[in-house]
């Protein structure tokens, strides 16, 4: 497993999206999206095409400071035709994508994490398409499918945000510390693909890495991606949990913003 570049989060974008508009395309719009009770598909949709573009604002104007809703060109699609959400989806991707090309990865500017650039916003852009696609396909009851680079990546990404959650006072990350635990994530099918969480009595510290846990999650890698965002459910059974499952449950219930 490899870190993606930043042509490659650039590329990941579109596609992404491109299969959310896939999914979205002839499905019910209005139909209720399971891991996030209080959106429709339409919401879903919306909430990440609004998400690229406000990112993309903030590359495209080099921000040195949080771009308000309202600033943001387009924010929302106009009237409730399919037809237009969909259009409004990909262009606000490529336009986006484009942005965060031109600007190249190391070029400064603000965000809300510990990386300042817009390598954060293309990285930050494809893992939220990535969940969100899930949430639709959920709710759509169609397939979910990501390549490992990107899924274990997702997985990668979303470490680094609990832990700067963590140093940043976070009341429920707060509480993902306790020396003497540790948690190991493990990918069926692909080598390489292991996580060791370890707790300490300042945090938690996380690395790739094999080796014996309090507690063990096996399955292939992509529904170990689901489960570590709480788009799969533990009881699923394509999960496996060898050890203490409460500790399992515990960082679920406090490692998870989205």
């Amino acid at each position: 497993m490899t870190l993606l570049t930043h042509d490659r989060y650039c590329d990941e974008l579109i596609r992404q999206t491109d299969e959310l508009r896939a999914t979205l395309k002839g499905a019910d719009l209005t139909a209720q999206v399971p891991t996030c009770p209080d959106w429709t598909l339409r919401d879903l949709a919306v909430h990440v095409g609004g998400a690229h573009r406000w990112a993309g604002e903030i590359v495209r104007t080099r921000a040195t400071e949080p771009v308000p809703d309202e600033q943001v060109p387009e924010f929302t699609p106009e009237g409730d035709d399919p037809a237009v959400l969909d259009a409004w989806l990909a262009d606000g991707a490529a336009k986006t994508s484009a942005a965060l090309r031109e600007a190249g990865a190391a070029l400064p500017m603000w965000s809300w994490a510990w990386d300042s650039s817009a390598g954060f916003w293309a990285r930050r852009m494809v893992h939220e398409t990535v969940v969100h696609r899930a949430d639709a396909v959920l709710a759509a009851r169609a397939v979910y499918e990501v390549t490992p680079e990107v899924a274990a990546d997702t997985m990668d990404e979303w470490l680094e945000i609990v832990a700067y959650a963590q140093s940043e006072g976070d009341p429920e990350a707060a509480e993902l510390r306790g020396a003497g635990r540790s948690l190991h994530f493990h990918a069926t099918d692909e080598p390489g693909a292991e996580w060791l969480i370890e707790f300490g009595e300042d945090g938690f510290t996380w690395r790739r890495a094999h080796e014996k846990a309090t507690v063990a999650v096996r399955a292939p890698l992509t529904d170990l991606m689901l489960l570590f965002n709480r788009r799969l459910d533990v009881d699923s059974g394509s999960v496996e949990v060898l050890g203490d499952r409460a500790l399992l449950d515990f960082w679920l219930e406090r490692a998870t913003f989205r």
